[in-house]
């Protein structure tokens, strides 16, 4: 098998994106969903942290270059369908771990209660503090 061979074992979509789902390794909290290319996965596991396609900027966008929240990648799965990678991270950076943009530990900060969506989690840092 060739050394690249398990980047076509991933079931693309039609854009050339999977989506990825990056979990706590020790905590086990999903911290975020974001999607990859082939550039983005090769990279990641280059160096060993996770580098996304950011579908807003059109480019590859390494988790943390404007905020300094970076993700160690410990571990990468795939699904039983071949088209959804887990990454086991450790969130870097500002401690507990902030993942999401909003100053928060992970993005799914809202929980629904009746018939409403109501924040759930705390914002750790002032993201006008983070990015600059």
């Amino acid at each position: 098998m060739k050394l690249m061979d398990w980047l076509n074992q991933i079931k693309w979509d039609a854009d050339g994106l999977v989506p990825v789902i990056a979990q706590e390794r020790d905590s086990g909290d999903v911290v975020m969903f974001a999607w990859m290319n082939r550039a983005a996965l090769a990279r990641t596991v280059e160096v060993g942290e996770a580098v996304y396609w950011s579908r807003s900027r059109a480019r590859l966008w390494h988790k943390g270059e404007e905020s300094g929240h970076t993700q160690t990648v410990h571990e990468m799965r795939l699904d039983c369908d071949n088209d959804v990678v887990l990454l086991r991270i450790t969130q870097n950076g500002h401690q507990p771990g902030i993942a999401c943009h909003t100053g928060r530990h992970s993005c799914f900060y809202q929980r629904l209660e009746g018939s409403a969506w109501v924040t759930a989690d705390a914002v750790l840092k002032d993201p006008d503090q983070i990015y600059k």
